[in-house]
């Protein structure tokens, strides 16, 4: 193996903007800030997530973002400042310094996921029911 997943975090870390919870909770609900919550679906319906957080699945995530893609959702081509997170931080770095390199240049992630989120008091809702 000539990367292990361990190092790829550990360079991305290094990247990108990392959000301490007390930033994160600064900047949710702010109308220039999209939360973006990358887990699978099925940890969103067990554990809840961020109110107002879009979920993106980490497997869609770069086609989402691309224009030219026929995935494409025009959230990702607003002026807006994303931050990513999943349940422990490791998934979000990776996806940030992704869209860093598709050229989204305001992206974070919160330090310590969703897990850090829930454990601080940050606030936490539930799935709207699906259509």
């Amino acid at each position: 193996m000539k990367k292990t997943a361990k190092q790829m975090v550990e360079e991305a870390l290094a990247l990108v903007k990392t959000c301490s919870l007390q930033e994160a909770l600064e900047l949710h609900g702010r109308e220039e800030v999209q939360f973006i919550d990358l887990r699978d679906i099925r940890e969103l319906e067990r554990d809840g997530t961020i109110p107002g957080a879009f979920h993106a699945p980490r497997g869609m995530l770069e086609f989402w973002v691309d224009p030219e893609s026929p995935y494409h959702k025009p959230l990702f081509a607003q002026p807006k400042q994303f931050v990513l997170f999943c349940a422990g931080g490791w998934r979000s770095a990776l996806a940030a310094r992704t869209l860093l390199e598709m050229g989204l240049d305001q992206v974070a992630h919160i330090d310590g996921g969703f897990k850090r989120w829930k454990e601080g008091g940050g606030p936490v809702g539930t799935l709207p029911p699906r259509r």
